[in-house]
């Protein structure tokens, strides 16, 4: 399976955006799917993820501004980013959660300017 990222762009803090996350086979679709985020040389952290029942969770720094959801039908995973700040500049990154290694794409540049 091979995940790809897309939608990142460079944003002024308080502006929005859109990230899409396409999976080029089914993944089983009670699986949990998860937003990653890497900022420099920081750890990989989970940003959100949402079970395959359509319950969304949410790191701290994120709650209220994101919102993940996905479209089965179409294997997408969707993280619409509202308000964003300049912490949350990272290349961004979907997975399983837990995640499978082999299914990290290249990810997505995200960048909040100040």
């Amino acid at each position: 399976v091979q995940l790809q990222a897309s939608g990142g762009g460079l944003v002024q803090a308080g502006g929005s955006l859109n990230l899409s996350c396409v999976a080029s086979r089914s993944v089983n679709s009670m699986t949990t799917m998860g937003w990653y985020r890497q900022a420099g040389g920081n750890r990989r952290e989970l940003v959100a993820k949402i079970s395959g029942n359509g319950v969304a969770e949410y790191r701290d720094p994120v709650k209220g501004r994101f919102t993940i959801s996905r479209d089965k039908v179409e294997r997408t995973v969707y993280l619409e980013m509202n308000n964003l700040k300049p912490e949350d500049t990272a290349v961004y990154y979907c997975n399983t959660n837990p995640p499978v290694p082999t299914y990290w794409g290249q990810g997505t540049q995200v960048t909040v300017s100040s």
